[in-house]
């Protein structure tokens, strides 16, 4: 087993030492951006896909919700499988089954049959993400190489949102809309073939049972929060509504006092209850909350609105992916100096802001005015956040707990992401509803500037969301140093 000199020096035999570590790095970067972009790479292909199989705005919707509901909702179970059967036996089943759910989605012939390949997507996601965030916490455990790894791992998960909208404007147009899931099989192929011998097998000790009662109670706890927010576009006081969010709270209740209970719980509390990795988690949700439900409003504005093809809403989206990508390369620089407070508090605010800037588009669409700053400050604020929040997350981790713990930071960012993406729908159906109520539905642009309403609308709310992880960020991300280059004491196999 591995141990740090009291200098924080890894020893000789540490696995930092793996000589492989970057290529390591680049396969788990690979499996990263494929899981993040399948959030976002669908979007910009529905409208074709609405089309060709004949389906509703609702059941639109749900072709990115239940992706993130799947995924986040499993993430935790996926940490403890990963913990307990091994990291990368775990990896391989997942981008194997990930593979073999986009070859479903991209030969489904129905809504049903999609909708179902996008939850098994989400399922197979939920054990390859832990897995291989996991596996990127041992192989760079201490350090300036570690700071390196995960500022690029952070800038995948930020900008592999906005890839996934470049990637799937050219598969759409150029391609088909099944492309955009297909492409997931060539790539697992090869993330498999290089990560087989390059991943060392590794796998918790101690205690190793399931919690199966608390698995069950998170995943119907979310579910039903996500439904009942899904619901809320139809009117907040429907019973329905208030049914399903009132269920989700009593249920995420029960799983909470479960896990206070058992001895072997699929999340055990310590972790949530360090105040550091606990504000990363709030805010990770929030980021994700406004990252997945704000930009699907765009893509419909650039789409709908502005009658863009879908090449060129995704090259209208390419400068946020190029804001990541400049801004993770020089706050990783900075980031010894600096340390995560600071980029973590202000993170939130510029991003914010570029989401409010988006709230003043217009029917006419000036994109160089009215896009263009607020993707710029959107990006450069997610940097902020991303490149800091998955190191903050896991800093001081104990082994035992380094697969849950890697989960919880993708789950509270997809159901994050799933709530913010229902809880915007629902503002934005209500603001449109509000326009056409006091205007003439009769003039040929009441429909479009109702449309803008709602966008305009859902941006703003988006902006608040990403706003409130300012002051978690000031208040509540102070870790200590020694947490940030503890190097956990994992059991190796093999």
């Amino acid at each position: 087993m591995d141990r740090t000199t009291p200098a924080g020096a890894p020893e000789a035999h540490d696995h930092s030492a793996h000589p492989h570590r970057w290529l390591l790095l680049a396969v788990l970067a690979l499996a990263q951006l494929m899981v993040v972009l399948d959030g976002t790479i669908v979007n910009i292909a529905l409208p074709d896909a609405q089309r060709e199989l004949g389906m509703s705005d609702g059941d639109r919707t749900w072709v990115v919700t239940i992706y993130a509901l799947a995924f986040g909702s499993l993430l935790l179970l996926g940490g403890r499988i990963a913990d307990y059967w091994g990291r990368k036996r775990t990896f391989m089943v997942g981008m194997a089954g990930f593979a073999v759910a986009s070859a479903i989605g991209g030969f489904a012939e129905s809504t049903e049959m999609l909708l179902a390949a996008r939850g098994l997507q989400g399922a197979f996601a939920a054990l390859l993400a832990p897995a291989s965030l996991a596996i990127l916490t041992i192989t760079f455990p201490t350090g300036k190489d570690r700071i390196k790894a995960f500022a690029v791992y952070g800038a995948i998960g930020g900008g592999g949102a906005a890839i996934g909208l470049l990637l799937g404007g050219v598969l759409t147009q150029y391609a088909s809309w099944t492309w955009c899931l297909l492409v997931n099989v060539p790539i697992a192929v090869v993330a498999m073939a290089a990560g087989l011998p390059l991943i060392r097998e590794s796998k918790a000790h101690g205690n190793t049972r399931y919690d199966l009662p608390g698995a069950i109670l998170v995943v119907a706890g979310l579910a039903s929060l996500v439904y009942g927010f899904s619901q809320a576009e139809n009117g907040w006081a429907r019973v329905e509504t208030i049914a399903f969010l009132a269920a989700g709270a009593i249920i995420l209740a029960l799983f909470v006092w479960v896990e206070s209970r058992v001895s072997n719980p699929l999340l055990p509390l310590r972790v949530l209850a360090n105040r550091v990795r606990g504000g990363a988690f709030l805010a990770s949700a929030l980021t994700g909350a406004a990252l997945l439900g704000g930009i699907l409003f765009l893509i419909f504005y650039f789409q709908i609105v502005l009658g863009y093809s879908p090449l060129k809403s995704g090259l209208a989206s390419l400068p946020m992916t190029l804001a990541i990508m400049v801004g993770a390369g020089v706050l990783s620089n900075l980031l010894p100096r600096t340390g995560v407070r600071l980029p973590m508090t202000v993170g939130p605010v510029v991003g914010a802001a570029g989401l409010v800037w988006l709230s003043f588009i217009s029917v006419e669409g000036n994109y160089a005015l009215e896009v263009l700053p607020g993707l710029i400050l959107l990006g450069l604020g997610l940097a902020m956040i991303f490149v800091p929040l998955q190191n903050v997350a896991l800093a001081g981790i104990d082994e035992h707990d380094a697969g849950v713990a890697s989960a919880a930071v993708s789950a509270t960012q997809q159901i994050g992401g799933s709530i913010g993406t229902a809880l915007f729908t629902a503002v934005y159906t209500a603001a449109i509803t509000a326009y056409l109520s006091g205007a003439d539905a009769a003039q040929p642009a009441a429909h479009l500037e109702a449309l803008v309403s709602g966008y305009s609308t859902a941006f703003i709310w988006a902006g608040v969301a990403l706003f409130l992880a300012a002051p978690i960020g000031f208040f509540m991300i102070r870790p200590a140093k020694e947490d940030l280059l503890k190097v956990p004491d994992v059991a190796h196999v093999g």
